[in-house]
């Protein structure tokens, strides 16, 4: 069986086209041994729950409030956002338009 190449980029256009898998909220944009990628535009509300590894997210477009504990900041285009493994984070009071690139770090 035949893996797909590592994408050297992946644009927001190839992003937005690539359909949401059944069960998930985002789209798989690159997947290695040690890092994920992938192309996120959370619903009003987002409903994520927390992840097994550490997240960092480039947000692309858009700005609003990011929660990730007990700790609310406010975000926009150009921001990183970050949360750790096991913690409670989520999107909220965004604009439609928002859009982020979501990259894991290695798993446990």
């Amino acid at each position: 069986m035949n893996t797909p190449p590592i994408p050297t980029r992946v644009t927001t256009a190839q992003g937005d086209a690539l359909p949401v898998p059944d069960g998930r909220l985002s789209k798989q944009v690159l997947n290695t041994s040690g890092l994920e990628a992938r192309w996120y535009r959370p619903p009003n509300p987002d409903p994520q729950s927390p992840h097994d590894r550490d997240e960092v997210y480039v947000v692309v477009t858009g700005q609003g409030e990011f929660v990730r504990g007990t700790v609310r900041v406010g975000f926009s285009t150009g921001d990183l956002l970050f949360a750790a493994k096991g913690e409670s984070h989520c999107f909220v009071n965004h604009t439609s338009d928002t859009a982020v690139w979501a990259v894991f770090g290695p798993g446990a």
